[in-house]
């Protein structure tokens, strides 16, 4: 599978890449609002709960793009239901056994 982009247009945002880096940075937040709860700065509750509710959106966005992306990569594969279709075998298979009925003939 080829893609080809007209001149001028901009590249596709990586998307899964994104959302793995503001993952990471909700993470970061998250963790320095635990800091400051545990030095007694109780103001950091309501930035901790939000950086939770980030964190969630966030890891969902990472997972619904992986999903995405392994569902592309067994299209172009060709896989169909876990499985790969290989087209020559398949063709291979098909003209032995074409090649089988003409050696057998009419058969009566």
């Amino acid at each position: 599978m080829t893609i080809t982009f007209s001149v001028g247009e901009p590249p596709p945002v990586d998307i899964l890449a994104a959302t793995e880096e503001l993952y990471r940075d909700i993470a970061a937040e998250l963790i320095r609002a635990r800091d400051k709860i545990r030095d007694g700065e109780l103001d950091e509750v309501k930035t901790a709960v939000q950086a939770v509710k980030d964190l969630k959106t966030a890891f969902q966005m990472v997972m619904d793009e992986r999903t995405r992306v392994e569902k592309l990569r067994k299209q172009v594969a060709g896989v169909v239901h876990d499985y790969a279709l290989d087209f020559d075998a398949a063709r291979d298979e098909i003209g032995r056994r074409l090649a089988r009925l003409r050696d057998a003939g009419s058969g009566g």
